[in-house]
């Protein structure tokens, strides 16, 4: 694994909003196949590390790289092609649509003719359908298929989001805090959901639960004031002492032992 080049790289990126550094001198490398995590307080620059990697904020200095192309300056739009998928923070479903509308739109929109005109020659038993189907199979939503987004609960919603990442079948995909709101059930049903991802894609997450990052991640990436502190296996983060007395402190200790 280590002789992989990565799918996806960060060299010495900075972000910078007036005379505010939210990121400086971020490296990473996310190598492929793996589940990777990114963790640290509020501000730590989270957030803004994904804006940046996807594409929704340029980055004011160093390179980002996607199976070895430069993407630096490309616009978030023109990243998506390229293998790149993204859940956010707070849902981003259409909510008056169907579990299974909202999953074919995601599948059509692969290719820009498509999306440009996504009600457009819709066939019931066509490929965009088709991986919605097995997208809401692999999600464990089919029986909820034919409800509308607003009405499904928290978890369902979520879940359904990270179906709509993995509907425009990417290379790499990125969740923004993929559980949060969610209780203890949904949890489960999320952690096992990446677990599962990581079979067949690579998976780049921030998260605020330890007890899923160090339990399904392959390696963390701990963030303080736009920079990284450590990254290592979650072994590694665990027992770092630096980690201990910034972050998580006995926390951590309870969640793995």
């Amino acid at each position: 694994m280590s002789a992989q080049a990565p799918i996806l790289a960060a060299d010495k990126l900075a972000v910078r909003y007036g005379s505010f550094l939210a990121l400086s001198d971020v490296t990473l490398a996310i190598k492929p196949n793996t589940i990777h995590s990114v963790i640290g307080p509020n501000g730590a620059g989270k957030t803004t590390l994904f804006h940046a990697l996807t594409g929704r904020v340029q980055a004011s200095s160093g390179r980002i790289t996607l199976n070895g192309r430069d993407i630096t300056h490309l616009s978030d739009d023109k990243r998506v092609p390229l293998g790149i998928a993204r859940s956010f923070q707070v849902t981003s479903l259409f909510q008056n649509l169907t579990v299974r509308e909202n999953l074919r739109l995601a599948a059509q929109g692969r290719t820009p003719l498509q999306a440009l005109a996504p009600w457009r020659g819709v066939e019931p038993d066509g490929e965009a359908t088709v991986i919605a189907d097995q997208v809401m199979s692999r999600l464990g939503i089919t029986a909820v298929a034919d409800r509308v987004a607003g009405e499904l609960s928290h978890g369902q919603q979520r879940r359904l989001e990270v179906g709509m990442a993995v509907a425009a079948k990417p290379r790499l995909i990125l969740l923004d805090e993929p559980t949060s709101g969610m209780g203890i059930d949904d949890i489960e049903a999320m952690k096992a959901l990446i677990r599962d991802l990581g079979r067949d894609h690579t998976v780049l997450f921030i998260e605020h639960n330890m007890g899923i990052v160090m339990n399904i991640s392959d390696t963390v990436t701990v963030m303080r004031a736009g920079r990284v502190l450590v990254e290592g296996s979650p072994m590694v983060v665990r027992d770092d002492p630096e980690v201990r007395r910034a972050y998580l402190g006995n926390m951590m200790t309870g969640d793995i032992a």
